[in-house]
Formats: structure tokens, sequence, C-alpha cells
């Protein structure tokens, strides 16, 4: 059901997170407001629109008012040719920096055989369902076997499980990724990635959950939460 829950969802402790229709719950990241500009929604769709003036973004990140940290997080994305964005969560917000960007460990969401970011990193680990510049996703559910991704034009269902610092990335109901954030070797991938300069890196006790503009069209749908 698309942007939906059913009535089993509902016992389980499902709920949206986006109502299909209007930007109740979300506003731009590190700011109070939803942008005026570079994000839609029409016909239950939210759309980042990758639109740029002068070489800048015109809008920038959005983020739940609300913060998070045991949860399962389920959504729809549909990425165009060639686009980048991301889903970060235990987003943590900075006054000292300003609006529409947060940082926070990042579900990459790529075109891997057009987007050149897919080469970056290190092997692999900032192709899509990664977490970004730290750990390179695989199919751990079926011990190899590829991705199995939808490309551009086509829907794809992302799924990310927190409880207690364990984390998992899935993706079209196949774990990717799995880690726990308070661990020892957590920490040593964190120094030794972009990520560096912020010890604290993913370590809030909860935080935000941001959709990315990257400055390419991406689509959403069926944004939905159950805490534990």
């Amino acid at each position: 059901l698309v942007n939906q829950l059913t009535e089993n969802e509902k016992r389980k402790g499902w709920r949206l997170l986006w109502d299909g229709k209007t930007s109740a719950g979300w506003k731009i990241a590190n700011g109070k407001e939803f942008p005026k500009k570079g994000w839609s929604m029409d016909d239950g769709v939210l759309t980042v629109l990758g639109v740029r003036e002068e070489g800048k973004k015109v809008s920038g990140d959005i983020e739940t008012v609300n913060e998070f940290g045991n949860f399962e997080l389920e959504l729809d994305f549909m990425l165009t040719e060639g686009a980048n964005s991301g889903l970060k969560y235990f987003v943590v917000n900075d006054p000292k920096k300003g609006k529409g960007s947060g940082l926070g460990p990042e579900f990459q969401l790529l075109d891997d055989k057009r987007h050149p970011d897919a080469k970056e990193g290190v092997g692999g680990n900032r192709t899509t369902a990664s977490l970004y510049d730290l750990i390179t996703s695989e199919n751990l559910s079926e011990g190899g076997g590829g991705k199995r991704i939808q490309g551009p034009g086509k829907w794809n269902k992302v799924r990310v499980v927190s409880k207690d610092g364990h984390v998992e990335h899935w993706i079209n109901n196949l774990k990717m990724v799995e880690y726990d954030r308070h661990s020892q070797i957590f920490r040593n991938l964190v120094a030794k990635s972009k990520f560096s300069p912020h010890p604290d890196f993913a370590q809030a006790a909860k935080g935000h959950i941001l959709l990315q503009d990257h400055g390419d069209m991406v689509h959403f749908r069926s944004i939905k939460i159950r805490e534990f």
C-alpha cells in the first residue's frame, strides 16, 4: 500500500513518517521551516528536485522534526539516471553551521553504474545501501549473489533497523550492512574515514532522520517507522 499502513502494521506499532500530502513532521535540516524551493509533493511522491541556481542548491536536506533512537524505518525510493542522494539517521543539528545539511551515518542511495562516487572511497563503500564511506554493502542474506537493486526509474525498498547500537541496512528484503555503532571497530572505521574530525560521529542516543538533497532528482514514498 502506497503511503498507507495495513491493519497488521498498525497493530505492530508502525506509523507514517510522511503523510503523502504535506510537509507535516519535516523541516529543512539544521533549521526550523520546510524549504520553499527544491522539494515537491505530488501524487503521493516526495521528490527532491535537484534544482540549482548559479551552481548552488536552492534548498538542502530535509529531516524529521522528531528524533529517534531504537527504531525500524522503511521507505521506497526511485533514482533518476546518474542521481545521488542518501538516507541519514542519528543526525544531530549544529547551530554553528548553516541550515540545509546534517551529519549522520548514511544509507547511500546512488546510481552505481553512472555516478562517479561509486568508484570513490574504499572497496565500494560509497555504493548503494553501503554505510557511506565506512562499510561496503553486500548481500549478507544470501552470502553473495549481488544486490538485486532496481535501476533508475524503478522503485526500491529500504529498511534500516536500529536497536541498542546494533544497526542493519536492508534493500529489497536483503540485508546489506550490519554493524554496532558503539563498538571499537566502528570507532576505528570513523577514524580512518572522512568523518574523522567528528569523534562522536553516530554516538547520539537519538537523532533526526534525513533525506539528502545532493543536487539530483530522487523520489521517495511510503516512509514509515516503528519505535522499540
